[in-house]
């Protein structure tokens, strides 16, 4: 056990936080009896390859997993990572890790797959069976080359019949018309188009640009978890594309301090209380001849009150219905879920019309198409208004809603105030069941809809579970993400048995269940698919079929130490964290606390799953009881929870922490008496209230430097990552939502005016290239100190981003902050 405590940090860095060799990012495809997935090849392997599971349908258990495409045997330097700029910004966004294929895109049979490896766009062709896999490079040799638009290839989308592909490099939108797969020995001759194209008006090549296209704008990534900026049409005839303007933006400066022949970075930021980038829509139609070559385009700019809605937050396209689009106002407080109009196709009149020869003696086919003609108001762009929702604080965003069931009804998430819980409505109507918070929307069909839930005990007593749950449905509650299918009737069933985080991708007749809970050091991967067969009497049987996917990720050697309470008069959930048996800890019968919180809104750490633990565990066995308490504002408590923290995140999350340490004395008595009876080698101690410290990162930095100026009498030491110390240096969408508009509210919420109050140790970590938290803040936090005459230490980190993307600073971070809270404990 010590070993693998002592050889924790290191392999965690070398390992990406045990994530290479996972399975990740999967899709079922098909009738389900296939699935797609991404993985590297070992525990140390960051390249990743795309792979996919293949079921047999016939019963014979030749289920197999069959690698389609490997970076290394399609490029000679994969393991470069030749990643054009706006890919890096976009990973760093998505908090994307690994390279090599790192996202794939798939036509609706499943059958096609694009993806890009450093820049370079790739197609892979399935047959049904799952055999015949053939890869090869589209359009031409270098795609990363700028001229002609041409480059760089950025998140390429397939159409929906697998016959196109579609591109942005950023100021342009190409179109790729597939060639039938070359004979041996020849290359095929895509035909590539810019279908569109915008420019900023600026002349000056050192300025940077600020008007892009088919990108999403920095808040939608960052905060809407929205990556897309184009949406293919179901029928591949029209796609949606965003183009924004960011120069509203103020403009700031990345630099790399400790290379100072290297110029700053400029880029626009959206800081809060300024303006945001300008977004637009667009509807692109498209025309294609016989051969599926493209023609022409029309386009028509798609309508709504921008001015009072100006937040673009989703876009869905169901087959069968025209696309909708979910708009929010500044504040977030109103929305709008709008249908756009799509109209009729664009269609040749002749073709060909005419033709000429080129400069090369080639003919040339010309085409001409009709434009319909429309009533006002029925123009192709122009919006209708669907539902219109209102919340005094803000409006949550619920990844997969708005969406229309294939008949045709509005799915829409709801924060329901007065049942106090995230709900789920059809036509306006809500129907999911009080306490089950609705976290994420998965699939919607006719009969139901799939998605993820967080079960709030206090609305949802366990005498109403369903059978699966009866079993352990203490522990179906905020801390376990569960997969469950809810009818239009209320009625719902859950497909997670297991207590943990869970996720589903379904199609046809198979499903991929992803996820782990407690007893889990891996990622758990499952294909399964209902398959029927026939005997030989001619009797036909239905049964499931389950095929694990391999996970080749390193697991640390331990099982965390961890007890699940409640704490304090607002019973926070929480994780205890104690020594481990082999740790010179383990019968200390007192120990200093190390309180590791995240705290903050939209997120939660108290999880039932066993890798939210390992660093706990690391620091238990360094002499701490680690504490972790979700305080108010965190998800999965339900609406009134999360918005407790309404323009006073400072006070109530600071609250919240303090409490947890106060409440710790009593809830340690009460798990020493239940474990009197025991045979447990490990002693429950008791809490040294005088030497509490406190860790964390972004938000977990920001509360933990609060602590120790605020709170220095419950707080004895704290070290801060990346800190948000100023509200007003973060993000319009995330800030404005919990804070507002007033500025006053901004300075109450903010650490740097509280510099002076600093008495106990204090060590800031941030990293240089940090463009969502940027170094600012804890520049000015550190000046503030300063000119107070406060001893703190600051450790910035040439070349890290909010990700602590390096290897050796990760393992090292820990190590410092360890000897740092060691020696301020020690003074004690």
């Amino acid at each position: 056990m010590n070993d693998a405590i002592d050889v924790f940090p290191r392999l965690k860095a070398r390992t990406v936080r045990f994530t290479c060799g996972a399975p990740r990012s999967a899709r079922t495809i098909g009738d389900g009896s296939r699935a797609l997935f991404l993985r590297s090849d070992g525990s140390e392997d960051t390249v990743t390859s795309l792979w996919m599971s293949v079921i047999d349908t016939t019963g014979t258990g030749d289920d197999r997993e069959v690698l389609l495409a490997d970076p290394r045997e399609l490029l000679a330097d994969a393991d470069a990572e030749n990643v054009p700029a706006e890919e890096r910004a976009r990973r760093e966004r998505a908090r994307e890790g690994g390279s090599g294929i790192v996202s794939y895109s798939v036509d609706q049979a499943g059958r096609r797959v694009v993806f890009t490896i450093n820049g370079q766009l790739f197609l892979t062709e399935i047959r049904e069976d799952g055999t015949g896999i053939r890869t090869r490079q589209l359009a031409f040799e270098d795609l990363t080359l700028t001229t002609g638009g041409y480059g760089p290839v950025l998140n390429p989308r397939i159409s929906p019949d697998g016959r196109h592909v579609m591109y942005t490099t950023g100021e342009h939108l190409n179109l790729i018309d597939i060639a039938d797969w070359p004979a041996p020995g020849q290359a095929a001759r895509e035909s590539i188009t810019t279908v569109y194209g915008v420019c900023d008006g600026n002349g000056d090549d050192q300025a940077p640009h600020t008007v892009k296209i088919g990108l999403a704008e920095f808040v939608a990534g960052e905060e809407m978890d929205r990556y897309d900026g184009f949406w293919w049409s179901p029928d591949s005839r029209y796609v949606l594309f965003e183009t924004f303007d960011a120069s509203p933006e103020p403009i700031w400066h990345i630099c790399d301090p400790a290379n100072p022949t290297m110029g700053a970075a400029a880029r626009r930021y959206p800081q809060a209380l300024t303006s945001n980038a300008d977004v637009h829509l667009t509807l692109l139609e498209l025309g294609f001849d016989a051969d599926g070559c493209c023609y022409g385009e029309v386009s028509h700019a798609v309508e709504w009150d921008r001015e009072r809605y100006e937040y673009l937050a989703s876009v869905n396209w169901a087959e069968g219905h025209d696309p909708i689009i979910e708009v929010q106002d500044r504040l977030q407080r109103n929305d709008q879920v709008l249908t756009v109009r799509v109209g009729d196709p664009i269609m040749p009149v002749i073709a060909p019309e005419a033709e000429f020869t080129d400069e090369n003696g080639d003919e040339v086919e010309t085409f001409s198409f009709a434009i319909p003609e429309y009533a006002p108001g029925e123009e192709p762009g122009t919006t209708r208004v669907l539902e219109e929702r209102h919340n005094d604080c803000w409006l949550d965003l619920v990844h997969g809603t708005p969406a229309y069931t294939p008949d045709g009804r509005l799915v829409c998430a709801v924060n329901d105030m007065e049942a106090d819980t995230n709900r789920l409505s059809v036509d306006g109507c809500a129907f999911t069941p009080i306490g089950l918070q609705v976290r994420e929307v998965l699939d919607v069909t006719d009969d139901d809809v799939l998605c993820v839930v967080q079960r709030t005990p206090e609305l949802l007593p366990e005498s109403d579970l369903p059978y699966l749950w009866q079993a352990n449905a203490a522990d179906h509650d905020a801390r376990s993400f569960d997969v469950v299918s809810i009818r239009f009737d209320g009625s719902w069933e859950p497909l997670t048995h297991t207590p943990g985080q869970w996720t589903m991708s379904r199609a046809g007749n198979g499903c991929v269940m992803t996820g782990r809970g407690m007893d889990d050091a891996r990622v758990q991967m499952q294909h399964c698919m209902n398959v029927v067969t026939v005997g030989e009497d001619g009797v036909e049987t239905l049964s499931m079929v389950v095929a694990p996917i391999e996970n080749h990720a390193a697991e640390p050697g331990f099982v965390p130490n961890a007890r699940f309470v409640r704490l304090g008069e607002r019973s926070l959930y929480t994780a205890i964290v104690l020594p481990s048996e082999g740790s010179g800890y383990a019968h200390a019968d007192r120990l200093p606390v190390l309180m590791k919180p995240y705290g903050g809104p939209g997120f939660q750490q108290v999880v039932e799953s066993q890798s939210f633990y390992w660093d706990a565990q690391w620091w238990a066995d360094q002499g701490y009881i680690v504490v972790i308490a979700d305080g108010r504002g965190t998800t999965g408590r339900g609406p009134k929870w999360d918005r407790a923290i309404y323009e006073s995140m400072k006070a109530v999350t600071l609250e919240d922490q303090v409490d947890a340490v106060h409440a710790l004395p009593g809830i340690l008595s009460e798990l020493r008496a239940e474990q009197a009876d025991s045979e447990t080698a490990v002693t429950i101690p008791e809490p040294d209230l005088e030497r509490v410290a406190i860790i964390g990162w972004s938000y977990g930095g920001f509360l933990s430097a609060l602590a120790v100026l605020e709170a220095p009498d419950v707080f004895a030491a704290a070290c801060a990552g990346a800190p948000p110390t100023d509200w007003t240096l973060y993000d319009t969408h995330y800030t404005e939502r919990y804070l507002g508009l007033d500025p006053v509210v901004y300075e109450r919420n903010g650490i740097i005016a509280d510099a002076p109050n600093l008495k106990r140790p204090l060590m800031l970590i941030h990293g240089f290239a940090d463009d969502n938290v940027t170094i600012a803040h804890s520049l000015r936090l550190s000046q503030a100190l300063m000119a107070a005459g406060r001893k703190h230490t600051f450790l910035p980190l040439t070349g890290i981003t909010h990700m602590t993307n390096d290897e050796t600073v990760a393992e090292n971070l820990l190590i410092l902050q360890r000897d740092f809270l060691a020696d301020a404990l020690r003074k004690v």
